[in-house]
């Protein structure tokens, strides 16, 4: 038996320009003419009922504010307050403790000086006005009024009262006084206002008894 010779393959065919493969909106892009616009993707009815937002540098048109009053505003962060800026010189407080004032050396000197006067003053006037009679009489002497002092009663009295008037003015005068001193404030002063204070009182209550007596009011009158 004879072997059969093979049979010939068909050459391959090469595709013409009619059957090659077309991709879509090729046609659309080769019928377009060149330098024609491509034509804007169609948006939702939503969008398209909008008006445009208008461009930098132009005017809004009544419907675009509208449109822009409807939108809402993009929400903004709170700005964070800021603090103060501390001043340049901040102002010194001034003490508040006794601690923090500051020492008066020449005042306690002066203010200790003015009590211990006052003191001695007023243990030397106590005994005369406790004894009233001998003192008007003294007084009497001085102003001179050569006459007896004879309003003894209301002398006595009213003496004693104005011996109690120094004892206290005094005693008030210096717990105050060391209170201030004690508090490194200002001092001085104050042992002057007391001595003050309880002279007035004291001489208003040795007023009466000297005015009360004849020859001391016949004499003053005359």
């Amino acid at each position: 038996m004879s072997e059969q010779a093979p049979e010939p393959r068909p050459a391959p065919r090469t595709p013409g320009a009619d059957e090659r493969s077309v991709t879509p909106g090729a046609d659309a892009a080769a019928a377009r003419p060149h330098g024609a616009a491509v034509p804007a993707a169609s948006t939702s009815p939503a969008a398209s009922s909008l008006p445009a937002r208008p461009q930098y540098g132009e005017y809004a048109t009544p419907e675009q504010q509208r449109a822009a009053i409807r939108e809402p505003l993009p929400q903004v962060p709170a700005a964070v307050a800021t603090a103060p800026a501390a001043p340049a010189h901040p102002p010194t407080a001034r003490p508040t403790t006794a601690a923090a004032r500051p020492t008066r050396p020449a005042d306690r000197i002066i203010t200790v000086a003015l009590l211990a006067y006052g003191l001695v003053t007023v243990l030397s006037a106590v005994p005369q006005l406790w004894h009233f009679t001998d003192f008007a009489q003294t007084w009497m002497q001085v102003a001179g009024i050569d006459e007896t002092f004879t309003n003894t009663a209301q002398g006595d009295l009213w003496g004693r009262i104005g011996a109690v008037v120094f004892v206290v003015g005094w005693g008030a005068t210096a717990v105050t006084a060391w209170r201030s001193l004690v508090a490194r404030r200002l001092s001085w002063w104050i042992p002057l206002v007391g001595a003050i204070v309880t002279f007035v009182i004291a001489s208003i209550c040795l007023t009466v008894p000297l005015l009360g007596d004849p020859a001391v009011a016949s004499h003053f009158g005359a």
